[in-house]
């Protein structure tokens, strides 16, 4: 009896039994086929391309599909590289008066005094020495017959502030008009109504001061060391080192961490340290720098005297530029950096430079970079 091939069932058997090996082994070796060729395909998108991911260390191949990735916008900013140095809250630096005035000292301050332009510092002969503001002292009598000079100016913005006037714009040219002013002062100050100002008859500081230490004592002679003083309200002094007063010019801006409330504050003045902490004689790379900061809003803090804070000076800065977080970098194996571009689905990569590097970010700049487009990143 044949089946419907025409093949009795005996030898439909045999047929089988040795077909099934074969089978198998060529089902195997198909295994093994699709197998290997992944193998390949796998190893040679490995070696297509590899970029790393600044700031990951990961390795990212192509052209697989990409995964799902944080993104962000390329966006414009200001950026300013900080450096960081620690301070002490308090009144700043003592400076040393020195008195000037020919006589003997009847009256002292007390300490913790703060002394505005025209108040009295100190008596002479039981006649006030008054207050004024200046960036140089006193060289020479201000008074009729002189010579033009910056004293004269010096001496005519106080007056005018004080509001002793009628010699006009305050210049250096010394006229009976700024005589008449003199007299109109001294007679207020019970001083003698000569017109002219002797170079012991005020005392001359950039601003209003407080008294911090008394050194002299009643009846020492009017020219002795008569105290010592402060800023007139609470700021902060930090040590910075010679490499650094690029970044702590005065009148330029900071940023102070107060028990962590953050305050703006300006640079009012940058002193070589005391000897102690400053063994090197003159500047040298060694030197160290007493700067004085001034805080903007001294009466908000209120952390006690002696506080340690963060001063923050701005080392550099660029306004309106370009930025991505750091980890949007990619390092390109030939060198330099790029930045992975998500249009829709599909990503391509741009070339850039890169700048200025803070707070996590980073100034880029290239044909290809815009603001507003989105780029991959770490963070």
């Amino acid at each position: 009896m044949r089946d419907g091939r025409g093949v009795r069932p005996d030898e439909r058997r045999r047929q089988l039994s040795e077909q099934g090996p074969q089978r198998l082994r060529r089902r195997r070796r198909a295994r093994w086929m699709i197998a290997g060729t992944a193998t390949v395909v796998a190893l040679g998108v490995g070696a297509a391309v590899v970029l790393t991911q600044v700031g990951t260390g990961k390795a990212v191949a192509g052209p697989q599909a990409p995964a799902p990735a944080e993104t962000t916008q390329v966006t414009k900013a200001d950026l300013a590289d900080r450096r960081s140095v620690s301070g002490k809250l308090g009144y700043g630096a003592e400076t040393t008066l020195p008195g000037r005035k020919q006589g003997t000292i009847t009256g002292l301050p007390a300490i913790g005094d703060v002394l505005d332009r025209g108040k009295p510092v100190y008596q002479v002969d039981a006649k006030p020495v008054p207050l004024f503001h200046g960036q140089i002292p006193l060289y020479r009598p201000v008074g009729p017959g002189m010579t033009n000079g910056p004293d004269v100016k010096l001496i005519e913005e106080n007056l005018k502030a004080l509001g002793y006037g009628g010699f006009g714009t305050p210049d250096e040219k010394f006229t009976d008009a700024t005589a008449n002013a003199v007299k109109k002062w001294q007679k207020a100050n019970k001083l003698d109504q000569n017109g002219t100002i002797a170079v012991g008859d005020v005392v001359i500081t950039p601003d209003s001061f407080r008294v911090s230490t008394i050194v002299a004592s009643l009846g020492a002679q009017g020219t002795t060391d008569v105290l010592k003083y402060t800023g007139g309200s609470r700021g902060v002094i930090a040590q910075i080192k010679a490499e650094q007063r690029d970044s702590a010019k005065p009148g330029s801006k900071v940023t102070v961490n107060i028990g962590g409330k953050q305050v703006t504050g300006t640079v009012k003045q940058v002193t070589l340290a005391p000897p102690d902490n400053n063994p090197a004689p003159g500047q040298s790379p060694d030197s160290k720098f007493d700067v004085s900061i001034s805080l903007d809003d001294a009466g908000s803090v209120t952390a006690p005297d002696g506080s340690t804070v963060d001063v923050r000076f701005t080392v550099s800065s660029q306004k309106g530029v370009l930025t991505v977080p750091v980890g949007a970098l990619l390092a390109l194996a030939e060198g330099g950096y790029a930045l992975q571009v998500v249009e829709g689905e599909s990503r391509r990569l741009i070339p850039v430079k890169t700048g200025l590097f803070a707070d996590g970010k980073v100034e880029v700049s290239g044909p290809d970079v815009r603001e507003g487009m989105r780029v991959v990143t770490t963070s």
